[in-house]
Parts: structure tokens; C-alpha cells; sequence
């Protein structure tokens, strides 16, 4: 372009149509990577991106993928996640992406194309009521209706995603609007103030939360995926605070990595299949101090029973969080970044306080070791699941590359959680808030985009590897070298494990009656396929997938029966843990009210 050109651009005299308005925009974002499926009401955007070179277009094969993908890309770099579908069946296949992006605030711009305006509402081919449908599905959403407000409207979509609570937008874009003209109109001064940033958390609750962790003998820091969100430096500012104070640390299934899995001071994740040690100080800590995690229900179990005896601190970006299902003492409101400066700086020198006492009961719950397994080393012996996840991660850190770490949902994932250590932030992706069977395959894909030179495995499911399968047409067509490591069970195996403590081992509908052949599969996919049946294969098998440069799907046979502990059924205390299949359900206090939270 001209100077000249670009002068007029700046002022919108040059003349262009809706879609090179659009990724002009999406280029003074710094947008680098779309994920994508074409159709009808979006080919003049598509034509617009034929012809230019700046921007990259991942083509996935479903919109609910190109979500996960872009979620995943998010969450690994740091950046807003992008991702253009056509309309009606197009925008509601994404829908699914959508919610779970806001479930676990993940910034997404999502661009959905439409029937031109003049048809709106007239139940034009391929019409639905797209910002309708996903008001509850998205932070914000937009449809745009005249030339003139496009450029504003996406780099508005931008600032919405990114700022506060991180989380999804949606621009339903017309197709008049895409191909008729439009200015390239200069950025305007924001609008919106209630998505910025908070300020600084209030200095008298920060002083009130210090002299509490002065007088603490019992603290605890419950951290989650605020920490993650808000940048490396959070995460930074928690190991030195942890470092400083000298508190345990556990976390939430989205916050780990924020603070090293390895670390002594670390306890694991807490929750409903969170380690002894975590749920146990979570129940008998005297200050709770909760940043950047939002009291799920999964973590809190009982409510009026959890962490009943401490003084707690609530840290967040969203007030309405804040309070919400847990009662606090204190509240600190902003980006736990700044939170985490502040009481930084409130404690500055005062010396790590003696709570000698309080690491001993720490050691005497860590020494049940809820997750410890006994794996038959004979080999021929079948593989237990846990077994399979720790050689991975062993084998994994010897090869010594960045590894990404996506899993589907189910048994695997808390698995996964449990065995596989994050020493670093923004490594684990993983659907925590509305628990998306099919979201790992898609999430390695935007993860292994993102980094292309890393490791990136999907620790899956059989089960829930099949919900998004198609997209091993994707890793094929971009040679994407995800390795998707699957724990075969032939069962939906949380699914059995509820039916087997609800319902009387019942099994309905659990039993995969006809899975396919995974490594014929890889194959048809140019892919390659592997597979262990015994534990003398397993190592073999996840040597070779680690060494392959290219994708590759490990069909890891694993015990059927097994089921994942510790547990806390819903309903009961964080004290009431289930730690094997011998312990009585009732013994734990399982209610028919909690059976009604599964």
C-alpha cells in the first residue's frame, strides 16, 4: 500500500469491502491465526483472505472444533483466540465452544457470518437467530448492521474478550456487510468501561489479609485459573509469595501450573478427586486464601461444610464472583496479578512465620498417598491407567522439550491431573467448568499451531476421542505432529464409575459396543498408529510415539474396572473422601442430595 493510501485508509477514503475492512482490523490486533470452516455467508471474508498473506487460516472440520482450537491456542499463548464459521448451522455448531470457553474465561472473538439484513427474520436459507442464541453462550455479542460501525465493533469485540474476565465475544457479520463497501474508520476511544481491568485491590483489605497471614497457624493458598490468565507474571509474583510466607499451595484442576506440581510446598489439586493432602488442609486450614478461582462445586464439595473453621479471602477481577457460593471475610478485588504485588509488598520483610506444626499434619496426610497404585510389572500383566500417564510424563521430561499437555474429559483427565507434573503456567488445557467430551484432539490442534516446534499430546479417552475425530483431518492436512494418547477402557469410564457407586453397577449404556480399529484409523488419517496391551509394551509404544516427527494416535489398552481415587462424592465434606473401591459410599457421606449434584 501506498503512503498515500494508507493515509486515506486512516480516514476511510480507501475503498474497501466489508471483509478486507475486517482483516485489516483483524490485523491491527496482531491476530496471526484464524480457525475456520467456510459457507456460504462468510465466502466474501474468505475471498478476502485469499487474498492477502498476513493472517493464517486453519480449516478444522466442524465449528465446535474450531472453538476448542482457538481456546486452546488462547490459553497456551496468552493471546485473544479467533475463529470466522458461516452462519445458521455454522454459529450454532459452535455454540458448545462457546459456552466452555466461558465457563473457564477464555478470550475468544468468534465471527459469525449471517443473511443479509434485509432477510433477518424472514427465516432466510441458513438463518438463525445467532446473537439470540448465544447471549448466555458469550460475554458480549454483536450484530452488526451498517457499514460504518465494522471496525469499531470488532476492535470493541477485542478489548470486550480480552479485558476483566476474560471470555468469549461474538460478531455476527451480515453478508451485505461483508461485501458492500465500508470505511476503515480510525479507533475510537473506548466505551466500556465496566470490561476494563479493575483497579488495585482495596489497600485496607490487603492490610487486613496480611495481618491475617501473620497470625495464621494453619494457612493455606487455594489458587485457580485467574492466576494463569492474568500472564507469567502472576504466576511469578505466587511462587514468590509462596517462597516469602512459606504457605502450601494447592490449586484447582485450572490452575495447575501456576505453581510447580514438583515443589514441596505444593499439595496437589483439591476437589473432588484432589489429593489427600490438599482436601484435608482445605477442611482443617485456619486462613483461606483464594486467588483467581471461583468456589466450582467440584472444589467446594458440601458447601456449609467446606473449610468450616477459616478465616477467608477471596481474590478476583469479577465482584460478582466474589461471595457467590462462599461466604468471605475479606474481599480483594482486581487482577490477581496486582493482588499478588500488593500483598507482596504489604508483607515485604517480615520473616516466614513458624508453622512447623502445620507442615507436620501436612506430611502425616501426604503419607496415605491417595494416588499411590500397584502396577504388576510382569509383562504380561494389563496396564493400569496410572501407571500409563506417569511413564508418559517420565518419558515425556527426558526428551527435554516444552510440552503441551490437552485432555478429553472423564476419568483420563483427573488422571491426568494427578499424575502428570506442570512446573510451568499455560501447559495444561484441559475443559474444567463445563467438562467438553471432544474437546482435547481439537485443543492439541490450536496448541501445536501455536507452538509448533513443542510437544504436544492429547491425553484422551476412547470415548471421547471419537467426538471429534475429523479432526485428524486437520493435523493431516497441516502435518501436525500431535501425539494422542489414548486410555482405552472400552468404557465411558466415569460414567461407569458413577453407576457403579449410584446405581448398583448397573452399566447402562456405558460399554463402547463397537469402537474402531485406532491404529487402522491412524493410517486412514496418515497418521501412525500404535498400540500396548500389556505392560511390557508400554514403554516401547510411548518411546516410539515421543521419537515419531509426525502425528500419531497410541491406543493404550488399560484395566476396564478401574476407577479414579481419591473421590469425594457430591454432597460430602472435604473430609469424607472415598480412597478406594472398599470404603463404604456411606461412610463418606454420600446423600441422595448428592447424588443429585453428579
Amino acid at each position: 500500500m501506498t503512503a498515500a493510501a494508507e493515509r486515506d485508509a486512516t480516514t476511510g477514503n480507501e475503498a474497501l469491502n466489508g471483509a478486507e475492512v475486517l482483516l485489516r482490523v483483524l490485523d491491527e490486533q496482531g491476530v496471526e491465526v484464524v480457525f475456520g470452516y467456510p459457507g456460504g455467508a462468510v465466502l466474501p471474508i474468505y475471498d478476502a483472505l485469499f487474498k492477502q498473506d498476513r493472517i493464517r487460516h486453519i480449516l478444522v472440520r466442524h465449528e465446535q472444533a474450531a472453538v476448542h482450537a482457538a481456546e486452546a491456542y488462547a490459553r497456551s499463548t496468552g493471546k485473544v483466540g479467533v475463529v470466522l464459521v458461516t452462519s445458521g448451522p455454522g454459529a450454532t455448531n459452535a455454540v458448545t465452544g462457546l459456552v466452555d470457553a466461558l465457563m473457564d474465561s477464555i478470550p475468544l472473538v468468534c465471527l459469525t457470518g449471517q443473511v443479509p439484513t434485509k432477510l433477518i427474520g424472514n427465516d432466510a436459507f441458513q438463518e438463525a437467530d445467532t446473537t439470540g442464541i448465544t447471549r448466555p453462550a458469550t460475554k458480549h455479542n454483536y450484530l452488526v448492521r451498517t457499514p460504518g460501525a465494522l471496525a469499531q465493533t470488532v476492535r470493541e469485540a477485542f478489548e470486550v474478550a480480552r479485558s476483566g474476565r476474560p471470555g468469549p465475544v461474538l460478531v455476527d457479520l451480515p453478508k451485505d456487510i461483508t461485501v458492500g463497501q465500508a470505511p476503515l474508520t480510525a479507533p475510537a476511544l473506548s466505551r466500556l468501561k465496566r470490561f476494563r481491568r479493575q483497579g488495585g485491590p482495596d489497600a485496607e483489605a490487603i492490610a487486613r489479609t496480611v495481618e491475617a497471614m501473620k497470625t495464621a497457624k494453619r494457612p493455606l493458598f487455594y489458587t485457580g485459573g485467574g492466576i494463569i490468565n492474568s500472564g507469567p507474571e502472576a504466576s511469578e509474583l505466587l511462587r514468590r509469595l509462596a517462597r516469602k510466607t512459606g504457605f502450601p499451595v494447592t490449586s484447582t484442576l485450572m490452575g495447575l501450573g501456576a505453581f510447580p506440581s514438583p515443589d514441596p510446598q505444593f499439595l496437589g489439586m483439591l476437589g473432588m478427586h484432589g489429593s489427600v493432602e490438599a482436601n484435608m488442609a482445605t477442611h482443617g486450614c485456619d486462613l483461606l486464601i483464594a486467588l483467581g478461582a471461583r468456589f466450582d462445586d467440584r472444589v467446594t464439595g458440601r458447601v456449609d461444610a467446606f473449610s468450616p473453621n477459616s478465616f477467608k479471602v477471596h481474590a478476583d477481577i469479577d465482584p460478582s464472583q466474589i461471595g457467590k457460593i462462599i461466604r468471605v471475610d475479606v474481599r480483594l478485588e482486581g487482577d490477581v496479578r496486582d493482588t499478588l504485588q500488593a500483598l507482596l509488598d504489604a508483607w515485604d520483610d517480615t520473616p516466614a512465620p513458624d508453622l512447623s506444626t502445620w507442615w507436620n499434619q501436612i506430611a502425616s496426610w501426604r503419607s496415605v498417598d491417595g494416588f499411590g497404585f500397584t502396577q504388576d510389572m510382569t509383562p504380561s500383566a494389563v496396564i493400569r491407567p496410572q501407571h500409563a500417564i506417569r511413564r508418559l510424563y517420565e518419558m515425556a521430561m527426558e526428551t527435554g522439550r516444552d510440552t503441551f499437555v490437552s485432555t478429553e474429559v472423564g476419568q483420563h483427565q483427573m488422571w491426568a491431573a494427578q499424575h502428570f507434573q506442570f512446573a510451568k503456567p499455560n501447559r495444561w488445557l484441559t475443559s474444567g467448568g463445563l467438562g467438553t467430551m471432544g474437546y482435547g484432539l481439537p485443543a492439541a490442534v490450536g496448541a501445536q499451531v501455536a507452538h509448533p516446534d513443542a510437544l504436544v499430546i492429547d491425553i484422551a479417552g476412547e470415548a471421547s476421542t471419537l467426538m471429534n475425530i475429523q479432526e485428524l483431518g486437520t493435523i493431516a492436512q497441516y502435518r501436525l505432529p500431535v501425539k494422542i494418547f489414548i486410555l482405552n477402557n472400552q468404557y465411558m469410564g466415569m460414567v461407569r464409575q458413577w453407576q457403579e457407586l449410584l446405581h448398583g453397577s448397573r452399566y447402562s449404556q456405558s460399554y463402547s459396543e463397537a469402537l474402531p480399529d485406532f491404529v487402522k484409523l491412524a493410517e486412514a488419517f496418515q497418521a501412525t498408529g500404535m498400540r500396548a496391551t500389556c505392560v511390557g509394551e508400554l514403554d516401547d509404544v510411548i518411546r516410539r510415539m515421543l521419537e515419531h516427527d509426525g502425528p500419531v494416535i497410541a491406543d493404550i489398552c488399560v484395566a476396564e474396572n478401574e476407577n479414579c481415587y481419591p473421590m469425594i462424592p457430591s454432597g460430602a465434606a472435604h473430609n469424607q473422601m472415598l480412597l478406594g473401591p472398599d470404603q463404604d459410599s456411606a461412610a463418606a457421606g454420600l446423600t441422595e442430595e448428592g447424588m443429585m449434584l453428579v
